[in-house]
């Protein structure tokens, strides 16, 4: 892409001139009218600017090199100018390196008229590239040149932005070209987790929550699914106390030796035919009923005991799944009532989107299978399909009767670790349809007075405020129904600037020393 500009440079191409070591034109000789072009390869985007080409006169250019790859200036190198074709002798020129700061400034001087073929190469130490900019005019005479190339009044030509301003900031520029949009209906949405991917704990028992040093659990601790997250020391019934509980084990202790001696005794008599069956077997029935007593009780003393290593021990609260903790309702030491809710368990790795879909739009969505969504503070929009491991979980067949919206559910896996159960989403349900036209970034578009506007390269350094119609939305992308052409570069990143550019009152102008 080649973009070519004519404009007065006369006091630019003095500078110029002196500093190549050029005399000052005398008196009486022509002005000349200068010539800028701008042109695109893969990797660069040439600005140039200089004055028309006479036999025998020098022209300083004024090469600017950008690298797209970051919008960075190229500073180090090799600039060689090319002027061939017209079955003349091909000329080229060379300057080493930048003289002014990231500007190339090779002298040219033509030593043959005619129409020839200019290109510009640049060698620099990652790569060669060449710009062939087609066809320009060699003057026999410097008042051909000026018949040719007038000098012009200064005039309007756009917004300027600098190049050295465009490199010092994030900016970029691309070129329009169609794309295959997914038509799609807004909707507004909120993140969930999945049914069967949270749950909230609640106390099993009343009593007091134990604790033991730093290991109460915290907001965003990550759990396992059996992981004790508490104990609880349950309320004693009735006037028992800690002493009770330990005379009550003792007891029972004492119980269940007994009758384990008299099951002993009454064997051995039974054996000798010494004592009937029956109270062999009443005896043993004792000592079951002693071991579960004592059983009971120490169970019961367990719950108020601290072991010599320091685990706590009463009845245990229990993550039922794997997941984050999101919520905490107590603190270590408080009474606890039965059912209290206590944590509040989420998996993370896979989430739920659910959409509410207007009443009016259900028609244009049959079966809904993929979707993308944004959420405020995210920079890039969510994607969601089966090609992201997405799915379907609903489609109701039922409308709200108060918001008039159905809902719809996806479940994803979670792209962001940052993404939050609850968060509020603009969501754009795919149709199905498909659309292949013009497409411009999300990030070259601008609100200007309530209308949107993008900024269109004219030249280097100058740029066109400019109204487009949008279509469908997909992503990142828009279809551009009406206010540009296939080819046209815009800036995609720095369009503010530019914006902002524009509504400066000292708006700059080729200030910078060429």
């Amino acid at each position: 892409m080649k973009i070519l500009r004519f404009g007065l440079l006369g006091s630019l191409f003095l500078l110029a001139a002196c500093s190549a070591g050029r005399e000052s034109p005398q008196e009486g000789t022509p002005e000349l009218g200068g010539i800028s072009i701008t042109d695109f390869t893969d990797k660069t985007e040439l600005f140039v600017e200089f004055l028309p080409l006479v036999v025998g006169q020098e022209s300083a250019f004024a090469v600017h090199l950008t690298q797209l790859e970051g919008f960075l200036p190229m500073a180090q190198g090799r600039v060689i100018v090319f002027l061939g074709g017209g079955d003349l002798p091909l000329e080229k020129f060379v300057a080493d390196g930048s003289q002014v700061p990231r500007i190339f400034r090779p002298i040219v001087k033509p030593q043959n008229p005619g129409r020839r073929q200019l290109a510009i190469r640049l060698v620099a130490p990652a790569f060669t590239v060449t710009h062939f900019l087609g066809g320009v005019t060699v003057y026999p005479d410097l008042k051909t040149a000026a018949h040719a190339h007038p000098p012009e009044a200064e005039k309007e030509r756009g917004i300027t932005f600098l190049l050295e301003q465009q490199w010092q900031v994030d900016f970029a520029l691309e070129a329009v070209r169609p794309h295959t949009l997914r038509e799609s209906v807004a909707a507004t949405g909120v993140v969930r987790p999945r049914s069967d991917g949270e749950v909230w704990i609640h106390a099993p028992t009343a009593g007091h929550l134990l604790t033991h040093g730093s290991d109460f659990p915290q907001v965003g601790m990550a759990v396992t699914q059996g992981q004790i997250l508490a104990q609880i020391a349950p309320r004693m019934a009735g006037e028992a106390d800690f002493a009770s509980l330990q005379l009550a084990v003792q007891k029972g202790h004492s119980q269940y030796q007994f009758a384990a001696h008299e099951r002993q005794r009454l064997e051995d008599l039974f054996k000798q035919n010494a004592m009937p069956k029956h109270r062999l077997i009443e005896a043993r029935k004792e000592e079951t009923i002693a071991k579960a007593e004592l059983e009971a009780a120490q169970r019961r003393l367990a719950q108020y005991q601290v072991l010599s290593s320091g685990t706590l021990v009463g009845v245990p609260v229990r993550a039922p799944i794997k997941g984050l903790l999101t919520q905490v309702q107590v603190t270590a030491g408080s009474y606890l009532a039965t059912g209290q809710a206590l944590f509040h368990v989420v998996q993370t790795d896979r989430l739920w989107l659910e959409a509410r879909i207007a009443e009016a739009d259900l028609g244009r969505l049959h079966d809904p299978t993929a979707a993308w969504f944004e959420v405020e503070g995210f920079e890039q929009p969510f994607r969601i399909g089966p090609a992201q491991g997405a799915r379907r979980v609903t489609f109701s067949m039922e409308v709200d009767e108060v918001s008039r919206t159905t809902p719809l559910v996806f479940e994803f896996p979670n792209p962001n670790p940052a993404l939050r159960i609850g968060m509020f989403a603009q969501v754009h349900v795919l149709t199905g349809k498909k659309v292949h036209d013009l497409t411009v970034p999300r990030s070259a578009l601008v609100d200007h007075n309530g209308q949107v506007v993008v900024y269109v390269l004219l030249g280097g350094e100058s740029f066109e405020r400019r109204s487009v119609q949008l279509g469908i939305r997909d992503g990142n992308y828009a279809q551009v129904r009406e206010g540009l052409s296939a080819g046209e570069r815009i800036v995609t990143h720095g369009a503010y600037l530019v914006h902002l550019a524009a509504a400066s009152p000292a708006a700059p102008g080729h200030g910078h020393a060429h």
